[in-house]
């Protein structure tokens, strides 16, 4: 018990989570797991995991919407450090409230960063919603967003969002402006714009924000990257503020309900399934996967259908963004350093384009003659082509059997088959590269983590053929 207590006070820590918010809730789960629901159990370290789970679900829940008047107009005002994402965010923001009906207007009143205005009118163009400003020089934040309020009364909008100023770092002259702009324009929401990927730095700015104004909700921008989103629980448990919004990705559709609980489990290593299940519902050719998904059932699947997948997958993002989003995945990403999945998926394109529509269709003819020149076209060793169509036999066999699989077996059969290296044609070529640089007990390390490899892939095929 205490051991799984300390990996999981890790993993918060490993997610960006705030020193002292992981210890205080580490030590109010352990009370609460410490005791006879969990003693009783038949699998006590789940029943430990559904508590911390379900523990920063708690911590972050709260209203997730935004205020909006079903009458009149609501005044939204944005505020956050300089470089947090705070105008593109409300580009953003404008979009999503304009798809859901409810006309916006931007107001430039950010006088204090060069080309602040310029930006706010490209991003107001590119999301077809007006932008009120006035000239930097001669106007004052205040009456800026003053004007602009009237300005949107006037043109019928039912939502104006705020552009205000950012600093570098917390500063009086940045709060006073603020707290002028609050008071007499008097917005029925304040929103905190916030840098995931700041880490302590977003606790400590939004605690000085919240002090400041009280704000009613956080949008947290960069949620893309590689950091695993403890700023949210960190943001949630300092100011008790709810998170309204993350942002996903720099365009401008890219922002995204909160979800406690999807966020709880992207904290945890756990995954965000249900959100990657949203997107490829966005992304995806419903028709074009349905015929696919039936091909595959009756083992029809071919290097033609396997590439329109792969386009269909680019749709989503990086793969590591992907990636995480799969329970268990995101050790495997961590552990990949520099190596980029969108190279490998370039390769690939690259092996199947150089193919005939014929070769695409009947693998089983590309012979050497045929694997030479389709190499040559593709600008890879022959070697990688013959990997990509043993690995593509293999993917189809798995397909085959995984149409009658639930969703957790489908990708437990998946993730042992990408541990072995299906599907990754640059594989052996930069095991080639590691051994160059590596030492012998480095090798032999290399050479037990492939051999556990082979044995998990060998393993996941024989359940596969049982079922």
């Amino acid at each position: 018990m205490r051991e799984g207590m300390k990996q999981v006070r890790t993993a918060l820590l490993e997610a960006d989570v705030a020193y002292d918010v992981a210890q205080d809730f580490v030590k109010r789960i352990t009370e609460e797991a410490v005791g006879e629901r969990v003693l009783k159990s038949l699998r006590p370290d789940q029943q430990v995991v559904g508590i911390v789970h379900q523990g920063l679900i708690d911590l972050m829940a709260g209203d997730h919407n935004l205020p909006l008047k079903t009458e009149g107009m609501t005044i939204i005002m944005m505020c956050g450090l300089q470089g947090s994402g705070k105008t593109t965010t409300c580009g953003k923001l404008a979009r999503l409230l304009k798809d859901k009906g409810f006309p916006p207007m931007l107001v430039a009143a950010d006088l204090q960063r060069p080309a602040a205005i310029e930006q706010l009118k490209v991003i107001g163009e590119q999301v077809g919603c007006p932008v009120y400003a006035e000239d930097p020089g001669k106007s004052d934040p205040v009456q800026v967003c003053r004007n602009g309020v009237k300005q949107a009364a006037a043109a019928n909008a039912r939502v104006v969002i705020l552009d205000t100023a950012g600093r570098l770092g917390i500063d009086e002259e940045l709060m006073q402006e603020l707290q002028r702009i609050d008071s007499r324009v008097n917005p029925d929401c304040c929103l905190f714009v916030c840098d995931a990927m700041t880490g302590q730095d977003a606790v400590n700015s939004a605690r000085a924000f919240n002090e400041a104004l009280e704000l009613d909700g956080v949008i947290l921008t960069k949620l893309d990257g590689d950091t695993r989103g403890g700023a949210a629980l960190s943001v949630r448990a300092v100011t008790g503020v709810p998170i309204k919004f993350i942002g996903v990705g720099e365009q401008l559709d890219r922002l995204e309900q909160f979800h406690p609980d999807r966020m709880a489990g992207r904290i945890l290593g756990m995954g965000d399934v249900l959100s990657l299940v949203e997107k490829a519902q966005q992304e995806f050719d419903e028709q074009e996967m349905l015929a696919q998904q039936e091909k595959m059932q009756q083992g029809r699947f071919t290097l033609d259908d396997f590439r329109k997948q792969m386009r269909q997958i680019k749709k989503l993002g990086s793969m590591r963004e992907i990636m995480k989003m799969i329970p268990g995945m995101g050790k495997v990403v961590d552990q990949m350093g520099d190596l980029n999945p969108e190279d490998d998926m370039k390769r690939i394109e690259g092996i199947i384009d150089s193919m005939t529509l014929d070769e695409r269709e009947n693998p089983d003819r590309i012979d050497r003659s045929r694997r030479m020149r389709i190499a040559k076209g593709s600008g890879v060793d022959p070697a990688e082509v013959n990997k990509l169509l043993k690995d593509f036999q293999s993917m189809g066999k798995l397909m085959q059997d995984m149409s009658g699989m639930g969703l957790r077996d489908r990708m437990k059969a998946v993730k042992q088959l990408a541990d072995g290296g299906l599907m990754n044609p640059g594989a052996e070529l930069r095991d080639k590269k590691l051994r160059s640089k590596r030492g012998p007990a480095d090798m032999d390390l290399l050479r037990e983590k492939k051999k556990k490899q082979r044995k998990d892939a060998k393993k996941a095929k024989k359940r596969n053929r049982r079922k």
